[in-house]
């Protein structure tokens, strides 16, 4: 006779452990200490075993008689119910340990042993939190595009294109990371080329012409803020690096005696070491700043924590106290300042002022025939750079310099 509620909730614990049958085969195992265990008696290749269902009430009746009809099912298959349930379980924790969230943060993880800058991880880190809360428990195989498209979606929903754009790419490279690590087929997120809306491409803002530059050049040398943060805006214009990299820079990287700056290549955009010659301007600059910050590791620490360097928008935000808005300059607009001036001197060769942007040619066949790195022609422009600055924050009149340097 089947069991019911009441037969089960007032079955008392014994001294010894006994049983009380249910149906077919299913019964409820009651041990000393009062514990209901729900179990089933089966013979599979003429072994006498036992199929274990849980606890009750955690395990209802209806849900053991339900494992029980499923036991019974597989037997007459011929198969082993206690084997099939170790094979489930061992599913369930493959698929737990295959969730596009844990593949996603291991792959971020092999990026950082491999020395991503940190501003690169944290972004990359920032666009797949967004993804989480949508297909971050899925099983990475079992992802479709259209669920990778409706994140996507809801990203460009906001306005932020180029965002939607950038995750997509993050996301290609996770699921190429699944394939590799045998935990995923295909990359569902090539399937979305073109699926998304193409950002209108918006440069940075940047003045470029000598009148505008000195005007800004006089506006800096009146900044009234933070010393540290006065030199990092000095500094600024004459290393025309990227925000980050000067935000980042440490003092073990300079070499004040040989007049050069050398980043390693996991600080850079490129991914290449880059020199940067350093002119008697930015020496003196340095110096100056050496005696604020030159017992610690960057020489622009965080004002919140020595440990860590300054805020990426703090350059920014001293342009915006000077009066300049982010559409008149920006702190990255300093490297398109240069460019553009220095290209229009008609003195330096092109490629030396590309290699001093730090650019890697898009061409593959350029590249090959570009190698050089035309140091001793930087460290003459750079210098001239320099004074060249002076002059137009003086208001000075601008002289060609004398020094044979070709294109």
């Amino acid at each position: 006779m089947a069991l019911n509620h009441i037969q089960i909730t007032n079955a008392k614990r014994r001294d010894k452990a006994y049983k009380l049958a249910d149906s077919d085969g299913l019964y409820l195992f009651i041990q000393p200490n009062g514990a209901k265990l729900w179990r089933m008696n089966y013979r599979h290749l003429g072994r006498q075993k036992t199929l274990y269902f849980g606890a009750w009430p955690e395990v209802g009746i209806a849900a053991a008689r339900q494992q029980r009809d499923k036991a019974r099912e597989q037997i007459a298959a011929g198969l082993d119910p206690a084997a099939e349930k170790r094979i489930e379980t061992l599913a369930r924790k493959v698929a737990a340990d295959n969730t596009f969230k844990t593949i996603a943060e291991e792959w971020v993880a092999k990026n950082e042993r491999e020395g991503r800058a940190p501003i690169t991880l944290d972004k990359i880190r920032w666009l797949l939190g967004m993804t989480y809360p949508m297909i971050g428990t899925l099983p990475i195989s079992k992802i479709t595009p259209q669920e990778v498209l409706a994140v996507l979606r809801k990203v460009e929903a906001t306005g932020r294109y180029e965002s939607a754009r950038r995750m997509r790419s993050v996301l290609s490279r996770v699921f190429r990371y699944g394939i590799a690590t045998a935990r995923a087929d295909r990359d569902v997120a090539a399937d979305l080329r073109g699926a998304l809306i193409t950002p209108k491409v918006q440069h940075l803002a940047a003045i470029t012409t000598p009148k505008e530059a000195g005007g800004l050049l006089r506006a800096i040398e009146g900044y009234t803020g933070h010393e540290i943060t006065a030199i990092a805006l000095r500094l600024s214009p004459h290393l025309f690096v990227r925000p980050g990299e000067l935000r980042s820079a440490e003092w073990t990287e300079f070499d004040t005696q040989g007049a050069v700056w050398s980043l390693s290549a996991e600080k850079m955009k490129m991914r290449r070491p880059h020199r940067v010659p350093l002119s008697r301007q930015v020496l003196d600059m340095l110096e100056e700043l050496h005696a604020l910050t030159g017992d610690g590791r960057f020489l622009f620490p965080s004002f919140r924590s020595p440990k860590q360097c300054m805020s990426e928008n703090t350059v920014n935000a001293a342009l915006r106290r000077l009066g300049y808005s982010q559409e008149e300059m920006t702190a990255h607009g300093f490297r398109a300042m240069a460019a553009t001036l220095l290209n229009e001197m008609g003195i330096w060769n092109p490629d030396a002022i590309e290699k001093q942007l730090a650019h890697l040619d898009t061409s593959m066949v350029r590249r090959a025939y570009t190698r050089g790195e035309y140091w001793d022609e930087r460290v003459k422009m750079m210098q001239h750079w320099s004074d060249y600055l002076e002059q137009l924050r003086d208001g000075a009149k601008i002289l060609r310099p004398h020094f044979g340097v070709r294109r």
